[in-house]
């Protein structure tokens, strides 16, 4: 791991002789990139031990990244199976529309549930050592990205069985992709931040992904669910942008027409908006965030 040894700042207490002050950088920014370009061993570190912990004395190991949306996914094909109505468009593969929602929400759902816990779980580190907190929280998106990679690979078999055939589409998937990231990182920031200082969101957090799971098309289509007048507001939502933009991106189907394109640019301000505000609230907090965690 590297770091840097800044100076003293001016609310930072006088090194003793021959002792070097670790410690954020003089003046305040969002960001420190050159921080954190140095630290990037450790946010690996961190990613590792995350998962390393999660699959340990696992019987079937990180295959559970696979099982877990595998098994969802079922469950809600043969739920609206029953019913004998899916959410989805005629003719459409709701299997593989289904499984698509589920591997983006629990790329989220994971980092923000996770994510919470990231600075309270690490209470040690963040009371005795120095390091940007950021790394905490963002780790938590990494192991979710590893998990996102990993599911990824039961496509194929879906969209063998569905008679799915990619298409150019699929060059725009990376930025859908990019979307749903942001809006984890985001959310991992502020569940991390929040809960460090306010133990209710540790309570708060998983009510909120039960409603989020509903609010975003996860396992429905919002042209097929949702009234006309009300789907600007799903156009809004960052979760709902990505899930229906990937959907467009690997199944080509005339009942699947992809995000609202209007709001789309909205949308993704608002997801750089939230998340810039969330790594300005972790900045700000910080410097005292070990002192009340």
């Amino acid at each position: 791991m590297t770091g840097s040894a800044t100076a003293a700042a001016s609310e930072s207490p006088p090194p003793l002789a021959g002792m070097a002050w670790f410690g954020p950088d003089p003046g305040w920014r969002i960001v420190d990139f050159r921080e954190l370009w140095n630290y990037r061993e450790l946010l690996l570190v961190f990613a590792v031990r995350d998962l390393k912990v999660r699959y340990r004395q696992a019987v079937v190991g990180i295959a559970w990244a696979i099982l877990q949306p595998v098994a969802t996914m079922l469950v809600f094909v043969v739920l609206f199976g029953w019913l004998g109505r899916r959410p989805a468009a005629e003719g459409a593969p709701y299997g593989l529309l289904a499984y698509i929602g589920m591997l983006v929400w629990q790329l989220f759902a994971y980092s923000v549930r996770e994510g919470s816990a990231s600075l309270v779980g690490n209470r040690d580190l963040v009371t005795k050592v120095y390091f940007p907190r950021l790394l905490l929280p963002a780790a938590t998106v990494v192991c979710a990205l590893v998990d996102f990679l990993i599911a990824l690979l039961v496509l194929i078999p879906l969209m063998i069985a569905f008679n799915v055939s990619p298409s150019a589409r699929l060059l725009l998937l990376p930025a859908f992709l990019s979307l749903a990231i942001l809006a984890a990182l985001a959310g991992s920031l502020w569940a991390a931040a929040l809960n460090a200082l306010y133990r209710d969101i540790g309570y708060v957090i998983p009510f909120l992904l039960q409603l989020g799971f509903f609010a975003a098309p996860v396992v429905y289509q919002t042209d097929a669910l949702v009234p006309e007048r009300w789907r600007w507001l799903w156009g809004l939502n960052p979760l709902a942008a990505a899930i229906e933009g990937c959907r467009w991106s690997i199944v080509v189907h005339p009942g699947v027409s992809g995000p609202d394109w209007k709001l789309l640019p909205v949308t993704a301000l608002v997801t750089l908006a939230v998340l810039i505000a969330g790594l300005a609230y972790l900045r700000r907090v910080e410097r005292w965030i070990a002192d009340r965690i």
